[in-house]
């Protein structure tokens, strides 16, 4: 278990990962993360939970109209 500090950031509070948390997570300065909550707690994470949900249905429309974006494309 790594040990998390809480700071002050303006009148915010932010969290401050050891070096071992970022390169398990593969993510650095400037990269988003994302706090889900479940019945367990909390997990963070660098992955938007609703992405798959996204691109299924992007790919859907992108089968439906394949010949209008092929079009759109020229």
């Amino acid at each position: 278990m790594l040990q998390v500090k809480l700071t002050a950031i303006g009148n915010s509070v932010g969290i401050v990962l050891p070096k071992e948390a970022l390169a398990k997570l593969k993510v650095g300065k400037g990269d988003s993360l994302y706090l889900v909550e479940s019945p367990e707690g909390f997990t963070l994470t660098p992955y938007q939970q609703d992405f798959d949900d996204q691109m299924q249905a992007a790919e859907k429309v992108l089968k439906k109209y394949r010949n209008a974006f092929r079009e759109l494309a020229k």
